[in-house]
This record gives C-alpha cells, sequence and structure tokens, in this order.
C-alpha cells in the first residue's frame, strides 16, 4: 500500500477548507484516510492544525507528501 500525504477537502460550497491526511494513493481525494494530520484554511491562508511530528513519522515510514503539503510545510516553517 502506497500512503500519501495530502490534503481532503471539507467545508462548505465557496468556503473550503482542507485537512492535512495520510491515505492510500487509490483512494477518492475525499476518502477513507488514515490519520488526520492538520487542517488548513486557504481563505485566511492559516494552518489551523499541523501536526509536524505525525507528518514526519509518516514521512519515515515511506509516505510521500504531495506538492501543496510540501509547500504547507514551509510556510509552517517544518521540513
Amino acid at each position: 500500500m502506497a500512503v500519501r500525504i495530502r490534503l481532503a477537502r471539507i467545508g462548505t460550497k465557496n468556503a473550503p477548507v482542507y485537512r492535512i491526511v495520510a491515505i492510500d494513493s487509490k483512494k477518492k481525494r475525499d476518502g477513507a484516510f488514515l490519520e488526520n494530520l492538520g487542517t488548513y484554511d486557504p481563505i485566511k491562508g492559516s494552518l489551523v492544525q499541523f501536526h509536524v511530528e505525525r507528518i514526519n513519522d509518516w514521512v519515515s515510514k515511506g509516505a510521500i507528501p504531495s506538492d501543496a503539503v510540501k509547500k504547507l510545510q514551509k510556510l509552517h516553517g517544518a521540513q
């Protein structure tokens, strides 16, 4: 099972909010995820939650972060 760390959309029409999730790469964008790793609000441009240690743990296990998650890591100052 290939695990990706990517964004899953929650929220309403015209008011998106995204979860940062660890998910099987073959699942749908908003499908069942393995773990919730944070929340991003693009309207305000801020991270509501960001669990750096859990993201690093998944990456150490072989999970691949998406380009959007890599940008959010830089925004948060975590690597």
